[in-house]
Parts: structure tokens; C-alpha cells; sequence
């Protein structure tokens, strides 16, 4: 099941990203569940949110991924939502 984890930076969070970033990056390597994976830009080109579209089995399964995500546990995001995704192009 693909599901889009869309979530989006808490105002002025910009470092504490910066600080995860590799926690992140090393999480979604080590869990192989992530198909793809980048975040959203603010109109100066910041990074301000992520997008990532996890191959998991259930929607459990994606809420257990994006709990143990370095960003979730250091409270970079203001709102996260879990979305079941169909590919169609690509």
C-alpha cells in the first residue's frame, strides 16, 4: 500500500531541521519502506515541509513510520497527514 506522508514545518523550524536532517535521511535508509522523498520549499527556496510516499502494508504500519521519523520526535512538524496514494504515471 503507498501512502503520502505530507508534513509541514512549524514556523521558524528551519534549524531543528537542519539539526535532524541526517537522523532523517539515515531512518528513512535503514527502514526501507520509502519510495520517495523530498521536501516541500518555501517561495525563497527553504526547505518548510516534506513530502514522502511510503510502500507499507497498512496505514498502521505508515502512522508507526512516521512516529519514529527524527523530525517527529524532535517536533519540526506543525501538521503531518497520512494519505493512501495510487501510482498512475511514473
Amino acid at each position: 500500500m503507498l501512502i503520502a506522508l505530507i508534513a509541514k514545518d512549524k514556523d521558524g523550524a528551519l534549524q531543528t531541521r537542519k539539526d535532524n536532517r541526517d537522523a532523517h535521511l539515515a531512518y528513512i535508509d535503514s527502514t526501507g519502506v520509502v519510495v520517495q522523498a523530498g521536501p516541500f520549499l518555501d517561495a525563497e527556496g527553504g526547505m518548510c515541509g516534506s513530502l514522502v510516499i511510503l510502500d507499507v502494508a497498512d496505514m498502521e504500519a505508515a502512522q508507526e513510520w512516521a512516529a519514529h521519523d527524527p523530525y517527529a520526535k524532535a517536533g519540526l512538524f506543525a501538521s503531518v497527514e497520512l494519505i493512501q496514494w495510487k501510482k498512475v504515471i511514473g
